[in-house]
């Protein structure tokens, strides 16, 4: 049997933070995980410019709620679900994904959970487990899985690594000059042949 596993921002939705930033006007938000390797350090940046800044959860929750899937992500779930089982693999939040997942379908979702006070301010961020998305395609493996993983991130190159095979998707330069080892796609379309060419069946598109 065969799992697809997937990233979340910047494969089948924007990313929420830049989306965020730009609504927002601060440019420091707008780093990923596609500039910062480092997840922790990230997240005390990205929490740090929400305290000086006033900024809570409310505040994420509407720009999050007037974002879409990228164009075509909904018909590739679609597609992918009908040959794989699918996970998705994120760095994102629970409290983030409600609206997002919607529109993909609700396919299932491995994240993260957020501290929030009272007054709905983020005071902390809660990881399932360290290097969680290799951790997850590890214990698939485990009950015999051959697992297939796409990503686009410093974050998501574990879980390649991992994967019995790994695709860069959508991924920045940088990452891919870093990462040659795995292929690069930019739209769905290769995406698909992708996954069929990694796939130990025949599947067709």
């Amino acid at each position: 049997m065969e799992i697809a596993c997937l990233d979340l921002e910047g494969v089948l939705v924007p990313e929420i933070w830049i989306a965020f930033a730009e609504k927002t006007g601060i440019e420091e938000l707008k780093a990923t995980t596609r500039d910062i390797p480092d997840y922790d350090v990230l997240m005390t940046q990205r929490l740090r410019i929400l305290k000086e800044h006033n900024l809570g959860l409310n505040e994420i929750q509407e720009v999050i709620a007037t974002l879409k899937p990228l164009e075509g992500a909904v018909e590739f779930v679609n597609w992918l679900r009908e040959r794989f089982q699918v996970i998705i693999l994120s760095d994102t939040f629970y409290e983030f994904s409600q609206p997002l997942m919607r529109q993909l379908g609700f396919p299932t979702l491995l994240c993260h959970k957020l501290e929030v006070d009272e007054a709905g301010n983020v005071i902390n961020y809660h990881l399932r487990q360290k290097d969680p998305k290799r951790q997850s395609v590890l214990s698939l493996q485990g009950l015999y899985y051959r697992v297939i993983a796409a990503g686009d991130s410093y974050n998501d190159t574990t879980m390649l690594g991992e994967a019995d095979a790994g695709i860069l998707f959508h991924a920045p330069q940088n990452v891919i000059e870093e990462f040659p080892q795995f292929p690069s796609v930019q739209t769905f379309e290769d995406l698909k042949k992708e996954f069929l060419k990694a796939s130990n069946r025949e599947l067709s598109l």
